[in-house]
Protein backbone atom coordinates (compact mmCIF):
# COMPACT_ATOMS: atom_id res chain seq x y z
CA UNK A 1 0.00 0.00 0.00
CA UNK A 2 3.00 2.87 0.82
CA UNK A 3 4.24 2.02 -2.93
CA UNK A 4 1.42 3.29 -4.11
CA UNK A 5 1.51 6.13 -2.01
CA UNK A 6 4.38 7.10 -2.81
CA UNK A 7 4.52 7.66 -6.09
CA UNK A 8 1.06 9.25 -6.32
CA UNK A 9 2.51 11.62 -4.23
CA UNK A 10 5.51 12.38 -5.67
CA UNK A 11 2.98 12.86 -8.91
CA UNK A 12 0.90 15.34 -7.53
CA UNK A 13 3.52 17.37 -6.56
CA UNK A 14 5.26 17.27 -9.43
CA UNK A 15 2.47 18.47 -11.26
CA UNK A 16 1.37 21.43 -8.75
CA UNK A 17 5.54 22.55 -9.29
CA UNK A 18 5.18 22.68 -13.44
CA UNK A 19 1.38 24.52 -13.11
CA UNK A 20 3.31 26.87 -10.35
CA UNK A 21 6.14 27.62 -12.94
CA UNK A 22 3.58 27.90 -15.78
CA UNK A 23 1.45 30.52 -13.50
CA UNK A 24 4.31 32.84 -12.77
CA UNK A 25 5.36 33.13 -16.43
CA UNK A 26 2.00 34.57 -17.62
CA UNK A 27 0.49 37.41 -15.32
CA UNK A 28 -2.29 38.96 -15.38
CA UNK A 29 -4.57 41.78 -13.16
CA UNK A 30 -7.77 43.54 -13.66
CA UNK A 31 -7.63 47.29 -13.37
CA UNK A 32 -10.30 49.77 -12.30
CA UNK A 33 -9.24 53.42 -14.80
CA UNK A 34 -11.23 55.97 -13.63
CA UNK A 35 -10.52 58.51 -15.84
CA UNK A 36 -9.17 58.54 -19.69
CA UNK A 37 -5.09 58.60 -20.42
CA UNK A 38 -2.96 58.09 -22.24
CA UNK A 39 -0.27 55.22 -22.77
CA UNK A 40 1.87 54.72 -25.48
CA UNK A 41 0.12 55.93 -28.47
CA UNK A 42 -3.33 54.87 -27.28
CA UNK A 43 -6.34 57.10 -25.27
CA UNK A 44 -7.69 54.62 -22.86
CA UNK A 45 -11.34 55.31 -21.77
CA UNK A 46 -12.83 54.77 -18.26
CA UNK A 47 -13.09 51.31 -17.68
CA UNK A 48 -12.40 47.96 -16.56
CA UNK A 49 -8.86 46.66 -18.31
CA UNK A 50 -7.02 43.07 -18.04
CA UNK A 51 -3.45 44.01 -18.04
CA UNK A 52 -1.00 41.04 -18.74
CA UNK A 53 2.71 40.70 -19.45
CA UNK A 54 5.41 37.57 -19.57
CA UNK A 55 8.19 37.35 -17.81
CA UNK A 56 10.32 38.58 -14.54
CA UNK A 57 11.00 41.78 -15.99
CA UNK A 58 12.18 44.35 -15.76
CA UNK A 59 11.88 45.17 -19.72
CA UNK A 60 8.40 43.70 -20.35
CA UNK A 61 5.33 44.62 -22.65
CA UNK A 62 1.70 44.72 -21.03
CA UNK A 63 -1.16 44.39 -22.95
CA UNK A 64 -4.53 46.07 -21.99
CA UNK A 65 -7.45 43.99 -22.88
CA UNK A 66 -11.45 45.48 -22.75
CA UNK A 67 -14.28 42.84 -23.34
CA UNK A 68 -11.05 40.46 -24.50
CA UNK A 69 -9.79 42.20 -27.38
CA UNK A 70 -6.55 43.74 -26.96
CA UNK A 71 -6.70 47.77 -26.79
CA UNK A 72 -2.86 48.65 -26.51
CA UNK A 73 0.53 46.92 -26.13
CA UNK A 74 3.46 48.91 -24.47
CA UNK A 75 6.36 48.93 -23.18
CA UNK A 76 6.70 49.03 -19.41
CA UNK A 77 9.51 48.15 -16.63
CA UNK A 78 8.30 45.92 -13.77
CA UNK A 79 9.33 46.45 -9.83
CA UNK A 80 8.70 45.15 -6.63
CA UNK A 81 6.05 48.17 -4.75
CA UNK A 82 7.77 50.03 -1.91
CA UNK A 83 6.30 49.04 1.39
CA UNK A 84 3.95 51.88 1.95
CA UNK A 85 1.73 50.56 -0.91
CA UNK A 86 -1.66 49.38 0.88
CA UNK A 87 -3.94 49.30 -2.32
CA UNK A 88 -4.80 49.04 -5.90
CA UNK A 89 -3.49 52.50 -7.17
CA UNK A 90 -3.52 53.86 -10.70
CA UNK A 91 -0.74 57.38 -11.06
CA UNK A 92 -0.95 59.35 -13.73
CA UNK A 93 0.85 62.38 -14.35
CA UNK A 94 -1.66 65.03 -14.25
CA UNK A 95 -0.34 67.86 -16.56
CA UNK A 96 0.12 65.15 -19.47
CA UNK A 97 -2.57 62.80 -18.45
CA UNK A 98 -0.61 60.32 -18.99
CA UNK A 99 -0.59 56.16 -17.21
CA UNK A 100 2.80 56.15 -15.37
CA UNK A 101 2.18 53.30 -13.27
CA UNK A 102 -0.19 50.68 -11.74
CA UNK A 103 0.74 49.40 -8.41
CA UNK A 104 -0.64 46.03 -7.48
CA UNK A 105 -0.90 45.60 -3.41
CA UNK A 106 -1.78 41.82 -2.85
CA UNK A 107 1.37 40.88 -5.45
CA UNK A 108 3.62 43.46 -4.08
CA UNK A 109 4.15 44.34 -7.60
CA UNK A 110 4.30 47.95 -10.70
CA UNK A 111 4.18 48.25 -13.64
CA UNK A 112 5.96 51.50 -14.43
CA UNK A 113 5.28 52.68 -18.10
CA UNK A 114 7.79 54.59 -19.70
CA UNK A 115 6.44 58.69 -20.87
CA UNK A 116 7.07 60.15 -24.61
CA UNK A 117 9.95 61.67 -25.06
CA UNK A 118 12.28 59.74 -23.24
Amino acid sequence: MKRVTYPALLFALALMLSAGGFAKDNNRHSVEIPDSVQVGGTQLKPGNYKVEWQGTGPDIQVTFLQNGKTVATVPATLKTNDAQVTQDQIVTDSASNTLSEIDFRRDKEALVFQQSGM
